[in-house]
């Protein structure tokens, strides 16, 4: 996980929870957005490390 997913996960949280609170509902779907951000980005790191990995197999043969 990067640093980057983790603090759009962590922002998008807060964000929603904060939302929640006040009752704010434009923080809150905010929030939620920010934390799909961070999901994506999440699996984009894998996907890339992934074949990454892949890559570095096949070039050792």
């Amino acid at each position: 996980m990067s640093i980057d997913s983790k603090k759009d996960r962590i922002k998008g949280k807060t964000n929603e929870t904060v939302g929640k609170a006040t009752d704010d509902d434009k923080k809150e779907l905010k929030g939620k957005i920010q934390e799909k951000v961070g999901q994506a980005k999440e699996k984009t790191d894998n996907i890339v490390d992934k074949v990454a990995e892949k890559i570095n197999k096949k070039s050792e043969k």
